[in-house]
């Protein structure tokens, strides 16, 4: 256990984390001038929102030229990069979106924050508790805004949901289960990749290895280079668990899981981690074989009622719970990505702490980086003790 030990962060380590406010702002300006760096799918998605809302995207960068040449059809003005540190040393941009693979997150954060630039940091925060802290020390000591993208944090229909909990409408929690249903598990596709692939700079600090192309299409499900769905999915859930329930991330965590249908992966696409969080469970469920009740939910147990969470807002149901009740309190809503891009631009002109902080991230992402060790390791894994 001893050995075990040092690869964790411990609840009050992460809650301890200073929370300098940044300084220095420079002009208010109404338009950003903002880079992208990684420009897949995401990156090109969250850049779009940018745009949306006014800003400017003078800069892309990429190691795969093909996501070079779709996002320049959104910003064909825009100069493009092959090395993300030649973006960040451009003075005229003023903010980045990094969009990158869980294993660059760090290393690009850091780089950026040093660069002097705002950031708007695609989740899970870190590909391991020890870059967590890393990269909460960088960006308390640079003064810059980092927002990380966990949306949820910025969606009105989930505030009001977090306020019904806070007046106590489910009484005492028990019981919290996180689940997420996608019927798009198959077999990885390692077929030539088209177009030129800079495949030394994609592997990064990774091990060298020669080039498969499943590897760069799918690499969220190779260890060397992410923590898989558990923390890709898992840090919004785990989020909304603790910040409803005020609860710290988990004390301890067991996690089972496997390949089914994603043959070709190492991290599974379907598998369960329960955590534990002091006064009550938490049990999170992913299945990428099959779209029962299809998308995210969360549900919340409570002695007096029970809340769900999902895609189309919250439903409240009272205690005891019967078929024909109808809810007690609902909302429907989504998530918008907007309103948390536009935290982000708010707090870039008045300075403040985002929404979703790189602290927020740590702890989101503090249970479901402890439930991969407990897979890997086949056994319980606690979270450190500070002393």
């Amino acid at each position: 256990m001893q050995q075990d030990r040092r690869h964790f962060l411990s609840a009050a380590a992460l809650a301890a984390a200073p929370m300098i406010m940044p300084a220095g702002a420079r002009g208010a300006n109404d338009r950003m001038a903002y880079g992208v760096i990684a420009t897949g799918g995401r990156g090109r998605y969250v850049s779009r929102v940018f745009q949306k809302l006014g800003n400017e995207c003078v800069a892309l960068c990429d190691v795969y030229e093909p996501n070079l040449e779709a996002a320049r059809k959104d910003a064909p003005q825009a100069r493009t990069f092959g090395d993300y540190h030649e973006l960040l040393a451009d003075k005229s941009i003023d903010a980045v979106v990094l969009a990158g693979p869980d294993h660059h997150h760090c290393p690009m954060l850091m780089a950026a924050v040093e660069a002097g630039k705002d950031v708007y940091a695609e989740k899970p925060l870190s590909k391991t508790l020890e870059e967590s802290q890393r990269m909460i020390q960088a960006v308390r000591k640079s003064g810059r805004v980092v927002q990380v993208g966990m949306q949820r944090r910025s969606a009105p229909a989930i505030m009001k949901a977090k306020q019904l909990v806070d007046d106590g409408i489910l009484g005492r929690i028990t019981l919290v289960k996180p689940m997420w249903h996608w019927n798009i598990a198959k077999p990885l596709d390692n077929s030539p990749l088209p177009g030129k692939l800079d495949w030394g700079r994609f592997l990064g600090s990774a091990p060298k290895r020669d080039l498969e192309p499943m590897r760069f299409r799918y690499w969220r499900y190779f260890r060397d280079y992410a923590g898989g769905n558990m923390t890709d999915q898992g840090t919004h859930l785990m989020d909304v668990v603790q910040w409803f329930t005020r609860s710290g991330p988990p004390k301890s965590a067991l996690g089972q899981g496997y390949v089914a249908n994603m043959r070709g992966a190492e991290h599974p696409d379907v598998f369960t981690a329960i955590f534990d969080m002091g006064e009550f469970q938490t049990v999170w469920t992913l299945d990428y074989c099959n779209s029962f009740q299809n998308g995210w939910s969360i549900t919340f147990h409570g002695d007096k009622a029970t809340m769900v969470l999902d895609d189309a807002g919250y439903r409240v149901y009272a205690e005891p719970w019967r078929k024909a009740n109808a809810p007690i309190h609902e909302e429907n809503a989504p998530v918008p990505v907007e309103a948390h891009v536009q935290n982000f631009m708010d707090c870039v002109r008045s300075r403040k702490d985002p929404n979703c902080t790189v602290e927020i991230a740590a702890q989101a992402v503090a249970g479901p980086h402890l439930a991969n060790l407990a897979m890997t390791k086949g056994k319980l894994i606690r979270a450190a003790n500070p002393s």
